[in-house]
């Protein structure tokens, strides 16, 4: 039987060949390999546009930076690891973003899980690819994960990632097992006008990455009466090429008619739309901002919606708060939801 430490160290390989993707690091250690995921990730692009190779590489990388035996080792070594081969986990995966259901086939697969995954239709190539590279590095890795577009039965637990329409789903099928369900979250960024070029030149990767598809793409700014958006427009224009995306651009257009025909009030800069409103969650190509009146009540607000929170970036004294930048880079112990996953998965 595979131990914990084989394991990591599978898992350690998968971030070698990453690495060496994004590097271009033609090393012969991984056979045809490196080739295999070059048409996975074309594969991948195919089914889903949004998947362009940027988007799907940015993945990579910044799995990459975690797949390594030291954050691995140092990761479980927070919890007292049981081995779980007599258990099954079901997991409903999203696919909003490449490898967004990844995490949670990462924490199953380290416990040792029996794994059955529901995959969504639009991240259907590159999870499939990840278990067949890590079953030539652990052979039998294969046979833990089950795949399946049918019901799903006969298991232990269920992680599900969804809407907040399908949460309700989630919770009426699976209330009867140990679950860990996900709704819609949102992630926001504080600003009091006093950042620098390069923090807003990093909140666009922040509002920009996946498309602004993400739970941890910013969706909504909150700013001091009297900002001035120059400040913001000068400093994302670096991202201007977005607007060059079909489906993006489509997008941007269709809100902003609609925000023309029902005469909404609205700025924008030919590739972002910016509107003032108090809905967290804004569509694709629009960011939408509230103004504050002081730094004093913004914990407060930031308290009382975060269960609609995902991430926070900001450079003022916000709990829980992250850098400019950051959004988009989870580490191995960032849970979507802020529910421990591992955790969860060690009670089962």
């Amino acid at each position: 039987m595979p131990t914990l430490y084989n394991r990591i160290k599978a898992f350690e390989k998968l971030g070698i060949l990453f690495s060496n993707n994004i590097s271009k690091n033609s090393s012969n250690d991984f056979n045809h390999w490196p080739i295999e995921l070059n048409k996975a990730i074309d594969m991948a692009y195919k089914y889903n546009s949004w998947f362009t190779e940027h988007s799907v590489k940015q993945a990579l990388l910044e799995w990459s930076k975690q797949l390594n035996y030291d954050n691995l080792k140092n990761w479980t070594d927070q919890y007292q690891i049981t081995d779980k081969s007599d258990k099954k986990i079901a997991i409903i995966m999203a696919g909003n973003l490449p490898l967004v259901g990844f995490h949670d086939l990462l924490c199953g697969l380290i416990l040792n899980f029996d794994c059955i995954v529901k995959l969504s239709s639009d991240d259907k190539i590159l999870i499939p690819f990840i278990i067949e590279f890590l079953d030539s590095e652990l052979p039998g890795i294969k046979n833990k994960v089950e795949f399946t577009t049918t019901t799903m039965k006969d298991f232990n637990g269920v992680i599900a990632t969804g809407s907040n329409s399908s949460f309700k789903y989630f919770e009426y099928y699976f209330g009867g097992y140990p679950n860990l369900l996900r709704k819609t979250r949102h992630s926001i960024a504080v600003l009091d006008g006093n950042e620098s070029e390069t923090d807003l030149k990093n909140l666009g990767n922040d509002i920009f990455t996946y498309f602004g598809m993400g739970c941890r793409s910013i969706s909504k700014l909150l700013i001091p009466k009297g900002y001035d958006f120059d400040l913001l427009f000068n400093a994302l224009f670096t991202f201007k090429e977005i607007i060059n995306h079909n489906k993006y651009v489509n997008n941007y257009d269709y809100n902003k008619a609609v925000y023309l025909m029902s005469e909404q009030k609205f700025i924008e800069n030919g590739f972002v739309i910016l509107k003032e409103d108090k809905k967290l969650g804004s569509p694709i190509g629009c960011l939408f901002f509230e103004y504050y009146e002081n730094s004093k009540g913004l914990n407060t607000y930031i308290s009382d919606i975060k269960d609609s929170l995902q991430c926070v970036v900001s450079n003022l004294n916000i709990c829980n708060s992250t850098n400019f930048g950051s959004s988009q880079k989870p580490k191995i112990d960032d849970y979507a939801d802020n529910i421990n996953t591992l955790d969860f998965l060690l009670k089962i």
